[in-house]
């Protein structure tokens, strides 16, 4: 059973959830609970909270969360390439098929990214066209925005 506890952010109610080892999905509104899900703010998901709205604030830039994503083989490996992203820059999805082994894969890293149950802790908003063009995103191209603006503003304080 995974528990599930809703927050107003920044960017809009998130619903972060987790398996009671490692976080599982963030939801950029409010789902419905299903018998799979307990309504409970666990000391887990308090951390992701707490993690996610410091990456809000700028004032943190990687997530040390324990993250159980669930999907195929091939899913997890674009899922921890992105991981591999660094705060502040973007792959285009060729680069991120290259990561994996097969430069072909482009569409395929589309449909994971696409899948991603575990957006901005893996940080699928990072992905970008081969144009340059912001794709696609589950939270909507505003949100994408948002979260590569924050980054690139708060990139001077890596450095």
């Amino acid at each position: 059973m995974k528990n599930i506890f809703f927050y107003q952010t920044e960017i809009g109610e998130i619903g972060i959830a987790e398996n009671g080892n490692a976080i599982t999905n963030l939801y950029f509104k409010r789902i419905e609970l299903i018998d799979n899900f307990n309504l409970a703010e666990t000391k887990l998901i308090k951390e992701a909270y707490s993690q996610l709205k410091n990456y809000l604030l700028g004032d943190i830039k990687k997530f040390t969360l324990p993250l159980n994503p669930e999907g195929t083989d091939f899913m997890k490996k674009v899922w921890n390439s992105l991981t591999l992203i660094p705060y502040g820059q973007t792959c285009t999805y060729k680069e991120v098929a290259k990561s994996t082994g097969n430069e072909k894969a482009s569409r395929a890293v589309g449909l994971a990214n696409n899948k991603n149950p575990i957006p901005i802790f893996i940080p699928c908003h990072r992905v970008i066209g081969a144009n340059g063009k912001l794709v696609g995103y589950s939270g909507g191209i505003d949100i994408k925005k948002y979260l590569l603006n924050l980054e690139r503003t708060n990139i001077k304080d890596i450095f």
